[in-house]
C-alpha cells in the first residue's frame, strides 16, 4: 500500500510545507524540472525586449505576467511554477529565486538588484541536512526589497514595508515597517500620509 506521503506529487507537497527527505523517491522530478526551467532561463536571460522577457517569464511560472511587469534581466529561479508575480512590479538584475517552497509577489513590488528570495532551506541536523524544507514567502502590496537583501523560508514582508539593502529577514516584516541588519530588525514605521 502507497503511503499518504507518496500519494501526492513531490511539487504539491513542498507547495503544502512539507519536507522533503533526501531519499524521497520523486526527488528526481526536482532535478528535471530544474534542468527544464534552465533552458528557458538562457532564452530570458539573452532577451533584450521586455515583451519577450514577460512571455519567458510567463512560460517559466506557468501564469501570465501582466505587461505592467518589468524584469530586468538577469534572473535565477530554480523551478519557476511556484512564483506568482501581481501587477506594477519590478525586478531588478541579478535577483535570486528560489522557490520549491512557494513565493508570492503582490501588486506594486519594487525588487533591487541582487535580491534572494529562499523559500526552501535544510534541517541543521547533519543526518538530515539533504533534505528540503521549504517556507513560503509573501511580500506584500508596495513593499520595497532593497539591494542585496535576502528573504528566508516562511517570511511575510507586510503592506508598504521596506528592507534596507543588505537585510537578512528571517521574521516576518509587519506592515508600513522599515527593518534593516543581520538578523533584521524594525528600524521605524512609515507614517501614512
Amino acid at each position: 500500500m502507497v503511503s499518504n506521503q507518496h500519494s501526492r506529487d513531490i511539487f504539491e507537497r513542498l507547495r503544502e510545507g512539507e519536507p522533503i527527505l533526501s531519499d524521497d523517491p520523486e526527488a528526481f522530478k526536482l532535478r528535471e524540472a530544474s534542468f527544464a526551467t534552465k533552458k528557458l532561463l538562457v532564452l530570458l536571460n539573452n532577451a533584450f525586449d521586455p515583451a519577450e522577457v514577460r512571455d519567458l517569464l510567463s512560460q517559466i511560472t506557468g501564469s501570465k505576467i501582466d505587461e505592467s511587469v518589468d524584469v530586468f534581466t538577469p534572473l535565477y529561479l530554480n523551478y519557476g511554477k511556484n512564483t506568482k508575480i501581481g501587477k506594477n512590479v519590478f525586478i531588478n538584475f541579478d535577483c535570486v529565486f528560489l522557490d520549491l517552497g512557494g513565493i508570492t509577489i503582490e501588486d506594486g513590488v519594487l525588487i533591487a538588484p541582487k535580491v534572494s528570495l529562499l523559500s526552501e532551506g535544510h534541517p541543521l541536523s547533519p543526518n538530515d541536512r539533504h533534505s528540503l524544507v521549504p517556507g513560503h514567502i509573501h511580500i506584500k502590496k508596495n513593499a520595497w526589497i532593497g539591494a542585496g537583501a535576502t528573504i528566508l523560508p516562511g517570511v511575510t514582508i507586510g503592506e508598504n514595508a521596506v528592507v534596507a539593502a543588505g537585510a537578512v529577514v528571517s521574521k516576518d516584516v509587519p506592515a508600513n515597517a522599515v527593518v534593516g541588519g543581520v538578523p533584521a530588525r524594525t528600524i521605524k514605521t512609515i507614517e501614512q500620509s
